[in-house]
């Protein structure tokens, strides 16, 4: 592809695996093209099939705020998207099948974008771009060299939702060193 918007397109009529047949709409992503923070999560919930957009529901109230509190930037600032473009039924986890369905339109999109700081929310994102099987909390907690950049592992924020006060501040922190990262690549 040689456009975001070309991919976009491309997208939005992919049917490479079940999910397509039960979308409401693609969420492909959504923010600066330019940006030199992407964040990837797993996948849309029911709000993000509804709206088109990732992270809307809860969860996206809660990144926004962690994005603003602890970053100092709002989602016009970087680029938000997920490891699938399609809502797995029931909001159930994705399956292997799907992601590697859907792995070649992120890696396009990692190839447009070339983001400097990428963060993984949860264990999908954060295996398939380390491509590893550990989880989210023996990862986390540090920075690994990614592409031509840097990758911060956190919790997804619907863990965080769940998970409390102490999930919330380990978040807080993993976005405090992608901050940091974010100011070392501006230098």
């Amino acid at each position: 592809m040689s456009t975001l918007e070309e991919l976009r397109r491309q997208a939005l009529t992919c049917t490479r695996c079940p999910l397509a047949a039960g979308r409401t709409q693609v969420v492909f992503g959504v923010g600066d093209p330019r940006a030199e923070l992407m964040f990837v999560g797993e996948g849309p919930g029911r709000e993000e099939d509804l709206q088109g957009e990732p992270f809307v529901g809860r969860s996206g109230k809660l990144l926004d705020t962690l994005m603003r509190q602890e970053m100092g930037m709002d989602r016009s600032q970087c680029y938000i998207t997920n490891c699938v473009l399609c809502r797995p039924p029931g909001n159930r986890d994705p399956l292997p099948a799907e992601i590697d369905a859907c792995r070649p339109h992120l890696m396009a999109k990692m190839e447009l974008l070339e983001p400097r700081v990428v963060v993984t929310l949860g264990n999908f994102a954060t295996r398939l771009l380390l491509e590893t099987t550990e989880g989210i909390r023996k990862l986390r907690g540090r920075a690994y060299p990614y592409r031509s950049g840097r990758l911060v592992p956190t919790y997804h924020p619907a863990a965080a939702l769940r998970g409390g006060a102490e999930v919330v501040a380990e978040m807080r922190a993993d976005f405090v060193r992608a901050k940091r990262l974010l100011e070392q690549v501006r230098g």
